[in-house]
């Protein structure tokens, strides 16, 4: 009885530790123990994606900024490399009434060619004017896979 007892003792401890080691990632993903949180500024709250997320090479990004970021109802979107250099661009835009200071729902999608690795999302007030004094921006770390 006790050789059964310590069988199955047994299968459950191997059990456990097989499940354990499907579930936790492998110890060279640079993103494991990283916290992946929503950006959040004083203009703009991003939802998705998230902080340090791995994101495919074509994700959506969705959120809230102020009317006021916006112009027509979008504004512009940039992916860099660590480098700076720019390897995707696009527009989000909302349905609502955007003439507004107040925040608004943004939805945008960026699709990328030809790069993966660590790159940085950034969302642009529109400037229509042209005037630097108008430009603003925030731009947070994210992956491309």
């Amino acid at each position: 009885m006790t050789k059964i007892i310590t069988g199955l003792i047994v299968l459950i401890v191997v059990a456990a530790l097989g499940v354990w080691l499907y579930l936790v990632p492998a110890g060279d993903d640079p993103s494991v123990g990283v916290e992946l949180r929503k950006f959040s500024s004083e203009n703009v709250r991003v939802d998705l994606p998230r902080i340090n997320e791995k994101v495919e090479n074509k994700f959506a990004v969705t959120g809230e900024i102020r009317g006021n970021w916006m112009f027509e109802a979008s504004f512009p979107i940039q992916i860099l490399d660590p480098s700076g250099n720019k390897v995707a661009q696009g527009f989000a835009m909302t349905s609502a009434n955007w003439m507004t200071t107040e925040f608004v729902p943004f939805t945008g999608e960026i699709t990328i060619a030809d790069y993966s690795g660590p790159a940085i999302l950034v969302l642009m007030k529109d400037n229509p004017s042209g005037l630097p004094e108008n430009d603003d921006s925030v731009s947070f770390s994210i992956v491309i896979k």
